[in-house]
């Protein structure tokens, strides 16, 4: 299963986006692997594959509150 290595790859690497354009690319990375993801634990059901979903979504909407930035009130 390739998708579900680099979604545990992209999991360990997570600290190493560092800049804007590394995030952003990491957010469009995080949305492409958990839709893979979906692809495969419909077929299966595994437990599994959903908990790697979940952290790579909390990972992702890390990097998308940090883009957006703080709202001035």
């Amino acid at each position: 299963m390739e998708i579900i290595d680099r979604a545990l790859e992209f999991e360990a690497n997570e600290s190493t986006f560092k800049s804007r354009d590394e995030r952003i690319k990491a957010s469009h990375t995080a949305k492409e692997l958990v839709l893979g993801l979906n692809e495969i634990y419909k077929e299966n059901k595994d437990p599994k594959i959903m908990d790697i979903m979940k952290r790579i979504t909390v990972i992702k909407q890390k990097f998308e509150k940090r883009l957006k930035g703080r709202l001035t009130p």
